[in-house]
């Protein structure tokens, strides 16, 4: 970072504008995803720092945000893409937003109907099953700003562009999202990609047009949209969809729980901040909201973005609001957890058998009061469920009347409040889902596949949606020969609604391991050299260009490492820059 001070040669008037001009330069050692020039092109992302900012982004307050105009000259043949209308170089943004930009050359998509407004800007020399799949993402980008527009109330016209850059995927600012190339390649729509584009035009009304400042910023700014982006998914999508993103969610706060900081006072420096201000923060509205009622809870939302439409909106004035309307009860909720770091644990013994019924005890360790649903489960199959209301860190019991044997019980089976340990949510207890996991990826890797294969099952049958477990399950089936069981899973985890990234990856995997199995030829990617070599010759099989400056060639390696002999195939990636090719990625690499 840099320091300028300026002194002003007299006081300005307070509402009244004054221009500053800056002359500087910035040196660049190394390309990253915050800040890069290379033949690919170029982007500046607001964190580089590049641009002057009279705050820390990492202050109480968060970053400065304004209305935009940002002109850049790029290199020829380049095309610029920022945030806002575009009339030429420059860009205009009347939302709340920081400068940035991305320099490169793109094949532009433009979104039809409903998504007018909508740009897919996809590498170079895009593909027709990359157009089929931008028109879809276009349409999921155009589906999300209809929700939100009669959600959040009245429309943003703010251009919105899917951009496909190399480094820095997962950054949005008013309405412009990057995201990474393999997105126009997949077969369908995938978790992440899912939940970054419902957040990004979500912010175009929490924080764009309503700006969001003040301590505890984040809490509002990406924990509302969070819970909001969630639940146009599962509108959109599905309930199994939204239920696998919040059990992602919870699992990834559950190892942060016990050493998180408050929510009213986090700021981007704290290290688990998304974990945070996304992660719980979502938990708390939804929460809040659940116990407002959502059409109370989202006219009070409403009203504050109103509000804050010419002024701002601040963490204090959207729960003051909040415990104007929902009364102490709700108020109590929303100090201690914002004020306070989490101190929730909702626990649950064994069920007893008494006269009429089986009862179970409760304890309850937050310092508010909870109204939460009990689960039972009896051996016949049953579900019973019942309501139970347990004071501040107090004890209580569920009851449950029925001549069936309880097998189980859990509470907060909805998991609504943010607690410092799930794993005592039921009983008998069981193993914590991320340490099962883990267990199960050991035995795994230690070969023990039978073992993996039963960890996996036993996750499954406990959330039949993580996709970890399923993808798990398959791997140690494969790896047993177990082919058609495996083929099963592997589809199964392919086939979910809503897959991660990293499913769809090790779907195509393994049904292509089983592929090869069946005599089907195709080539993975198993092993990498990572020593010097002593020998090394590369033989050029075939090259083939993949868009716009990049060429692909598949080539024959042979090596000699620490005196061991090596050969195979790889997948290098060349790109155009100054008249000459640079290697740029290495996709497949199998030389063993």
């Amino acid at each position: 970072m840099q320091q300028i001070t300026v002194t002003l040669p007299a006081p300005v008037a307070p509402g009244a504008t004054i221009k500053v001009a800056f002359d500087y330069s910035l040196a660049l050692q190394n390309n990253s995803g915050l800040a890069a020039i290379s033949g690919d092109g170029a982007q500046f992302l607001p964190l580089s720092l590049w641009y002057p900012s009279p705050n820390s982004p990492v202050s109480v307050r968060g970053a400065d945000t304004a209305p935009v105009r940002l002109t850049v000259n790029a290199a020829g043949g380049e095309t610029v893409v920022s945030s806002g209308q575009a009339s030429g170089a420059t860009f205009d943004q009347k939302l709340s937003a920081q400068p940035f930009f991305v320099a490169g050359r793109w094949d532009a998509f433009e979104g039809a109907n409903d998504a007018r407004g909508v740009t897919a800007m996809l590498p170079r020399g895009a593909t027709p099953d990359e157009r089929k799949r931008a028109e879809a993402l276009t349409a999921y980008a155009a589906a999300a700003r209809a929700y939100f527009s009669s959600t959040l109330g009245g429309a943003q016209d703010a251009p919105l562009r899917l951009v496909a850059v190399n480094r820095a995927a997962g950054f949005d600012m008013g309405g412009t999202i990057l995201v990474e190339p393999a997105v126009f390649r997949r077969a369908k729509l995938d978790g992440a990609t899912a939940l970054l584009i419902a957040e990004a035009i979500a912010r175009l009304w929490i924080g764009g047009a309503s700006p969001v400042r003040g301590a505890g910023a984040g809490v509002v700014r990406e924990g509302l949209t969070r819970m909001l982006a969630v639940e146009f998914i599962e509108k959109h999508l599905g309930a199994e969809s939204a239920e696998s993103e919040r059990l992602r969610e919870r699992v990834a706060f559950a190892a942060v729980a016990r050493r998180d900081a408050p929510l009213s006072q986090i700021t981007p420096g704290e290290p688990n901040y998304l974990t945070l201000a996304a992660g719980k923060g979502a938990m708390v509205w939804r929460l809040a909201g659940r116990t407002l009622g959502r059409e109370a809870f989202m006219n009070v939302v409403r009203a504050q973005l109103q509000g804050a439409r010419a002024g701002e909106l601040t963490l204090a004035s959207l729960r003051a609001a909040l415990a104007g309307a929902g009364g102490e009860r709700l108020k109590s909720i929303l100090d201690a957890e914002l004020d306070q770091p989490t101190l929730t644990d909702l626990l649950v013994g064994l069920a007893q058998q008494r006269e009429g019924g089986w009862s179970s005890a409760l304890r309850n360790t937050a310092p508010f009061d909870v109204t939460v649903a009990v689960a039972a489960r009896t051996d016949r199959g049953e579900r019973l469920t019942t309501e139970v209301t347990l004071k501040a860190s107090d004890f209580g019991e569920a009851i449950f009347k029925t001549a069936s044997r309880v097998v189980g019980v859990e509470i907060d089976p909805d998991k609504l409040y943010p607690q410092t340990d799930y794993d005592n949510d039921e009983a008998p207890r069981r193993a914590a889902l991320a340490s099962s996991l883990d267990e199960a990826t050991r035995s795994l890797t230690s070969q023990d596949y039978a073992r993996a294969e039963t960890l996996a099952r036993e996750l499954l049958a406990r959330q039949p949606l993580m996709q970890d477990a399923r993808v798990l399950l398959a791997r140690a089936l494969l790896e047993q020969n177990k082919l058609p069981d495996a083929e099963r899973e592997f589809r199964a985890a392919a086939d979910s609604p809503l897959p991660l990234a990293q499913t769809l990856a090790w779907s195509a995997i393994g049904l292509g391991e089983i592929a090869l199995r069946k005599g089907q030829a195709s080539v993975f990617s198993k092993g990498i050299v990572g020593n010097q070599p002593e020998v090394w010759q590369t033989k050029v099989l075939r090259t083939e260009a993949v868009g716009g400056d990049r060429v692909a060639a598949d080539v024959q390696i042979t090596a000699r490492t620490l005196g061991r002999d090596q050969s195979g195939t790889a997948v290098l990636v060349f790109t155009r820059a100054s008249g000459r090719l640079l290697l740029a990625e290495i996709p497949i690499f199998e030389v063993r």
